[in-house]
């Protein structure tokens, strides 16, 4: 018999696959869906997203905000990285000055 999920509960997985960037692996083990279930949904969400997109082009529909604030997170991620790294050589580079 198949289940009925709330249409939030599956925006907030949806949500964590496409903005978050978690993998569909992780999802359905912690939430104990299927795998199909999950990229059914994702499809549908993205289908869904591009209805009003084909409507009003020009329009930025929400399967592609989450996609770039996933983006956004990874790039942001990687400047801190890359931030830390050189303010640690500042302070190796400074010391052998002194």
């Amino acid at each position: 018999m198949p289940q009925n999920y709330s249409s939030e509960f599956k925006k907030k997985l949806i949500r964590l696959r496409l903005e978050e960037g978690r993998t569909i692996n992780s999802i359905t083990k912690e939430y104990n869906i299927s795998k199909e279930t999950l990229r059914r949904w994702c499809n549908e969400f993205k289908e869904e997203c591009q209805t009003p997109s084909l409507q009003s082009p020009g329009s930025v529909n929400e399967a592609e905000i989450m996609k770039e604030n996933l983006r956004l997170r990874k790039e942001l991620e990687e400047a801190k990285k890359e931030n830390l790294f050189l303010k640690k050589a500042a302070a190796f580079f400074a010391k052998e000055i002194d």
